[in-house]
């Protein structure tokens, strides 16, 4: 789940009081490319007699999305240094794209306009931050907004300075974690390239793959358990809540962690 430590839209304790009324027990807070705010989100998960593991999401691209999830890190000096790299080379990537949909929409949205969208100036800026700037200008919803003008392939798309997979999977593991492929069944590749990337990462040291997720179809999900179950891999699941769409809802779909995943994170089961 996200946080407005990257483009959540609700605090960690507003998050955490509707992971309480769904019904949770064990949750992790998964902020694009930062663990910002982890003492207050674990405040507010044990507020709501929640058990809370540390995440975040690191934002891999090899040739289009491939997500990479953290469990159980540790910050510390490793960590700022790569947040520092994932800061500076996201005010580039954002300039990239500002200047990209500048030019196809005939604006002038400056950094100043997509800075105001970052609620929390110690995260990187996130995509959707520009997206959100171009979405009012242009009166869209933001999520229709990056579909067709900043996802990949797309005339504002970029992917400037965006760490392979295997190198978010390195500094997840350098920081004592468990690396995990986020909701794999939407990378956009063919189910041959996706199930060979799967491959790839698995044999690289991937500890987990993120099977029961929101918008995987039965068959999808089914299929990913076999995969991990075949490498020896964890199965996680996550709803990838944001914000209200009416699709992502903290809880949902429902996934009960078994005790060797429970163990890997640090959680007495």
């Amino acid at each position: 789940m996200h946080t407005v430590y990257s483009d959540g839209s609700y605090s960690p304790e507003e998050l955490a009081r509707r992971c309480k009324q769904a019904g949770l027990q064990l949750i992790s807070m998964t902020d694009h490319d930062n663990m910002g705010g982890l003492k207050e989100k674990r405040e507010a998960a044990e507020k709501y007699g929640l058990q809370f593991v540390s995440g975040w999401e690191i934002s891999s691209y090899d040739g289009c999305k491939v997500h990479v999830l953290g469990y159980g890190c540790r910050d510390g000096e490793l960590y700022e240094k790569f947040l520092e790299e994932r800061r500076a080379g996201a005010l580039v990537r954002a300039d990239d794209m500002r200047k990209k949909a500048n030019a196809y929409f005939g604006l002038s949205v400056t950094m100043d306009e997509i800075e105001r969208e970052r609620l929390k100036k110690n995260a990187p800026l996130h995509t959707m931050h520009v997206v959100r700037a171009f979405a009012t200008k242009i009166s869209r919803r933001a999520g229709e907004t990056y579909l067709e003008y900043f996802d990949f392939g797309k005339p504002a798309y970029s992917d400037l300075f965006r760490p392979l997979p295997e190198h978010a999977i390195d500094i997840v593991h350098a920081l004592g974690g468990v690396a995990v492929l986020a909701h794999p069944g939407r990378i956009r590749l063919s189910f041959g390239e996706r199930e060979s990337l799967m491959s790839r990462l698995a044999d690289y040291g991937l500890d987990g793959i993120e099977c029961t997720y929101t918008t995987h179809t039965l068959k999808e999900t089914e299929y990913l358990k076999a995969f991990a179950k075949k490498r020896g891999l964890f199965e996680t699941g996550g709803s990838d809540f944001h914000t209200d769409d009416h699709v992502h809802l903290p809880g949902n779909p429902v996934y009960f962690a078994d005790e060797r995943f429970l163990s890997a994170i640090g959680i007495p089961s």
